[in-house]
């Protein structure tokens, strides 16, 4: 299942899940198929077609549809053998393996040949990067279950969304008496049904309606509620542009903890970095900057070239370019300090890992 849904009346869902389980047993791919509530152009829909014989309230898939225009899906949920496609399934992994080595077997064998090279550090399991890049970029829909003779769907009846777009989200969170959801740092005046979110700096709406605003430390989006679901169109702008912000958010989760950006200029940079308690960086160098740690919680020790020193809170160090480093957290409480990068290129990738206790390259 995606990690993005949303799933209310959890009753009707364990309902629902019972006949799955039951169909699948039985050899089938099962998926949910969620009753329409409103023309959504943003789901793709699944006719169904005759009773297993097998399992009540499970039926064959006739077809699946791609996510139809605006009239397509008004024709569609006036028809009660259409519903949305949860994209949620279940089958027994021998089934699915079968399916997926038939139609698509350069999938699994890259697949395969991952799990055979992976490495374990913690509690990773990281897969082989090189074998899986080598598997095709298709979705599960597409590689097996509009191919598959197995595939089945439930009809259900259970409050569903798949977030996928910030108008979904709009409509899962409590509103005020305007129809207006606001999240963080907000003010609001004369607006109604909006969508307004902060993660950052205060946010100020005033006379408008039916718009999604989102600040964060970064960036700002701006759309109207009936174009959600063309945010991509943008990030696909950003992308082209080469924008970081298309990939990357201000703070960044490592397996050790977190960084931020705090400013960002010409040829300098300055972040905030937490570090867990008992988690430590990987052994590195670079090429192009140079670094100045100060300390503003919690104990450091750090390795420069030959040298360990421990650094206290209010101390600093200064990492020249070149130096072989690493920066751990050998406390109890998080370790917070406060990076100064400077130098002519500041890019994540100008990084040489020498050792790495989590296995990144």
């Amino acid at each position: 299942m995606a990690a993005d849904a949303a799933i209310r009346k959890e009753d009707l869902l364990e309902a629902a899940l019972g006949s799955a389980v039951e169909a699948a047993a039985a050899g089938y791919i099962v998926t949910f198929g969620i009753q329409p509530t409103k023309a959504e152009t943003g789901y793709g829909y699944i006719e169904r077609g005759e009773e297993l014989k097998t399992t009540q309230n499970v039926f064959e898939v006739s077809k699946f549809i791609e996510k139809p225009d605006a009239a397509r899906a008004e024709e569609l949920v006036k028809d009660e053998r259409f519903s949305w496609n949860s994209g949620m399934f279940v089958a027994r992994a021998s089934v699915l393996l079968k399916e997926i080595q038939t139609f698509e077997p350069e999938v699994y064998a890259a697949v395969q040949a991952s799990i055979k090279g992976r490495e374990t550090d913690l509690d990773f399991e990281r897969l082989d990067g090189d074998a899986f890049a080598q598997s095709p970029d298709i979705s599960i829909d597409y590689a097996v279950a509009e191919r598959t003779k197995m595939a089945a769907v439930v009809p259900s009846r259970f409050d569903w969304s798949d977030i996928g777009s910030w108008d979904a989200l709009w409509e899962l969170t409590p509103k005020d008496d305007q129809g207006n959801a606001t999240f963080g740092d907000v003010f609001l005046d004369s607006t109604k049904n909006c969508y307004v979110r902060s993660n950052g700096v205060v946010a100020t709406v005033s006379g408008v309606e039916d718009l999604i605003v989102v600040v964060t430390e970064d960036a700002v989006m701006v759309s109207h509620r009936d174009s959600a679901q063309d945010v991509k169109k943008v990030v696909a702008q950003l992308t082209a542009a080469g924008r970081p912000e298309a990939i990357n958010h201000n703070r960044m989760y490592r397996p050790w903890g977190f960084y931020e950006s705090l400013i960002h200029g010409d040829r300098f940079q300055v972040k905030r970095i937490h570090v867990d308690p008992g988690h430590k960086l990987s052994l590195q160098k670079h090429f192009h900057r140079a670094e100045h740690w100060v300390v503003v919680a919690g104990t450091a020790v750090v390795t420069r070239d030959a040298e360990e020193i421990m650094v206290r809170e209010n101390e600093s160090i200064y990492l020249p370019l070149g130096c072989v480093h690493r920066l751990e957290n050998p406390g109890k409480i998080p370790l917070t300090l406060i990076e100064v990068q400077s130098g002519p290129y500041l890019g994540e990738d100008d990084i040489v890992r020498i050792e790495d206790i989590y296995a990144r390259v």
